[in-house]
């Protein structure tokens, strides 16, 4: 999974609409990964999800992994408390 993610995470930051996407691997949870992925708006996370090479990719994520990429994902908004 380590290495899938490694291969994965350079062309995703090359994407258009993207701000952030970096893979970490949880402390003291070996073999447990999150990506952590900003984009500019919802549309460029939905070209990225529909690109050719994440199609064929997601198959070989789901091989790999436990459970569902849907069980995984949350989406956050962002907020600043007043100061």
């Amino acid at each position: 999974m380590k290495a899938f993610m490694t291969a994965a995470v350079t062309p995703s930051r090359n994407d258009l609409g993207n701000i952030d996407y970096e893979a970490h691997e949880v402390e003291g949870q070996p073999g447990t990964f999150i990506i952590y992925e900003r984009w500019e708006n919802r549309d460029a996370l939905d070209r990225h999800l529909n690109a050719p090479r994440m199609q064929e990719l997601v198959p070989q994520l789901l091989e790999l992994m436990e459970g569902s990429i849907e069980e995984g994902i949350r989406l956050l908004r962002p907020f600043r408390p007043a100061q």
